[in-house]
């Protein structure tokens, strides 16, 4: 996915040339106390604002920007300090294994977007609208794109293409008060123009490349979306190859009798309970279930 620009009420609405808008309002949740016992209730100043951004740019240092699309993956973005998190309408491929990103719904974007806006409070949270959510009019593009930020809470929407009917929608939603991310390069929603995934724009004066969570770890990727991973996307890990070879040890240690074992094994039964549901399984007819259960009881009393 390559180029991205904001556009504001303050920017020129006569194309995507403009440079990063100026403010954004804070709309994510984040709850306390998480199982990951990471992000803290949401506090402004922590939360990545476009002034900010607009520094960056001006100062010339770089952007970090990266796909989530549950609560996990917002957590590690959100420790790792990245500036950007797009909930992507890649969320289609490589987590719903569609083949390619037309078929995700709004709706379905709603989930991931309030998924991960309760694990990152740090990052500016971009939502994605999804093909077919746009593209009628200027009314259904502003309807969709408020969704996005009150239903998801998400701080900007991102959209695609940089043609006169996108133009007009962004006008529309930046009028609206709602900031927008505009998309040109890899455009996976223009796949039936097109004729495949194709990469249109190229501009590395205002580049921020965003890469794919999936893409980044190397986990197991979709076949189609292995097949156009954009040239600039660099894998840093092969998470994918750790997760299989943990799976298949899972496998053999269970297939193999050696898991559980007494140490992964803590909880114990009393004789008389034993007894008791035995007896209950008896008077239930079922006589083999309960000489099983007995003779479990012993076996696991046995190895304690």
């Amino acid at each position: 996915m390559s180029c991205i620009r904001f556009l504001t009420k303050h920017s020129p609405s006569s194309s995507f040339s403009s440079s990063i808008l100026r403010h954004i309002r804070f709309m994510s949740n984040v709850p306390e106390n998480t199982v990951y016992s990471g992000p803290t209730p949401q506090i402004a100043n922590q939360r990545t604002t476009l002034m900010q951004l607009r520094q960056k740019h001006r100062n010339s240092k770089p952007i970090t920007m990266v796909t989530a699309y549950d609560y996990p993956s917002a957590v590690h973005l959100d420790m790792a300090g990245i500036d950007i998190c797009l909930v992507g309408d890649s969320a289609s491929m490589v987590v719903h294994g569609h083949d390619t990103t037309l078929p995700i719904t709004v709706d379905e974007m709603l989930v991931h977007c309030r998924a991960v806006a309760r694990g990152a409070k740090n990052p500016m949270l971009v939502g994605d609208l999804p093909f077919g959510s746009y593209e009628s009019s200027s009314d259904q593009a502003v309807d969709t794109a408020v969704r996005i930020l009150k239903e998801g809470g998400m701080d900007a929407i991102k959209l695609e293409g940089g043609s006169p009917s996108r133009i007009v929608a962004a006008k529309a939603i930046v009028e609206a008060g709602i900031a927008v991310m505009g998309h040109v390069g890899l455009t996976p929603q223009a796949i039936s123009v097109l004729g495949g995934f194709r990469p249109q724009g190229r501009n590395i004066l205002s580049a921020v490349k965003v890469l794919v969570y999936h893409d980044l770890l190397g986990m197991l990727q979709h076949p189609h979306h292995a097949k156009v991973t954009p040239k600039f996307c660099k894998q840093y890990a092969r998470v994918g190859d750790i997760i299989n070879k943990a799976l298949l040890e899972y496998k053999e240690d269970v297939t193999n009798g050696s898991f559980p074992d007494a140490h992964h094994s803590p909880y114990k039964i009393s004789e008389a309970d034993a007894e008791g549901f035995s007896n209950e399984l008896q008077k239930l007819g079922f006589d083999k279930a309960a000489s099983a259960a007995s003779e479990a009881v012993q076996r696991l009393n046995a190895t304690k």
